[in-house]
């Protein structure tokens, strides 16, 4: 009870210093605040310390719930119906969904080409034994080309040519640019035409997995989320071939 009070006590009064604040900004954005509604904000504050620290520490641990609970629902849906959340995705390997790997993936990424060695040996390894699943997390923030490339790629998928696309992007991944993807293509005896009109409606294919992603709290690529017999959940690259040989 005394700690719902004082829970209650803090968000009080940090919500009364929000407000003296809200009320400090005026309509003209070149006024400055008032200095002795400043000093009184300040003085709340050194009295009070521990309420910005409980009041952060209370909204941080109230984020990481939603987190956890988004992440459950996610699995609990994955597990139960992975078609679903597969979606229109890119798919190779197993057409029957018993075990089913989300790659969640950066084209300019270094770390998500050295994870593509890796899972295409154990596409060949394990034959029909997983579905691999593309989604793309393009940190476009770091990495310039991250989207375009996304945008190149989902465009050579609707001519069927995702993954012949994705591996020639790997490959040449210290060329991404446009004369890469537009050689790419050509190479691919795809419709440029085509080609070239479905990049322009890439854009909210690639932003839905994206907000996924985001909702999944992923801090990185690659990422992976997996669902078969014996494991369900987030799993990391080296954890994959022990959970397919049932150890795990």
């Amino acid at each position: 009870m005394l700690k719902t009070f004082t829970y209650f006590r803090n968000l009080a009064i940090f919500s009364l210093i929000c407000l003296i604040l809200s009320w400090s900004i005026p309509v003209q954005a070149q006024t400055k605040i008032d200095s002795q509604l400043e000093q009184q904000v300040l003085e709340i504050i050194r009295k009070n310390p521990e309420v910005i620290i409980e009041s952060v520490e209370a909204y941080q641990q109230q984020q990481q719930q939603q987190l956890q609970q988004s992440r459950q629902e996610f699995i609990n849906d994955f597990q139960k119906n992975p078609q679903a959340v597969i979606g229109d995705s890119p798919t190779i390997g197993a057409t029957e969904l018993k075990t089913v790997l989300i790659e969640f993936s950066d084209f300019e990424c270094p770390y998500c080409a050295e994870a593509q060695k890796s899972l295409k040996d154990l596409l060949v390894k394990y034959p029909n034994q997983f579905t691999l699943v593309y989604k793309h997390f393009p940190l476009y923030q770091i990495h310039s080309q991250a989207l375009p490339a996304a945008t190149a790629s989902w465009a050579a998928y609707q001519q069927g040519k995702f993954w012949e696309y994705h591996d020639a992007l790997f490959t040449n991944q210290k060329q991404l640019g446009e004369s890469l993807y537009l050689d790419t293509a050509k190479k691919l005896n795809l419709n440029l035409v085509k080609f070239n009109s479905d990049r322009k409606l890439a854009n909210n294919p690639i932003q839905k997995d994206l907000l996924l992603a985001r909702k999944l709290g992923l801090g990185g690529t690659p990422s992976f989320i997996m669902t078969s017999p014996n494991f369900v959940g987030p799993v990391k690259l080296t954890e994959i071939e022990n959970i397919l040989q049932g150890k795990q």
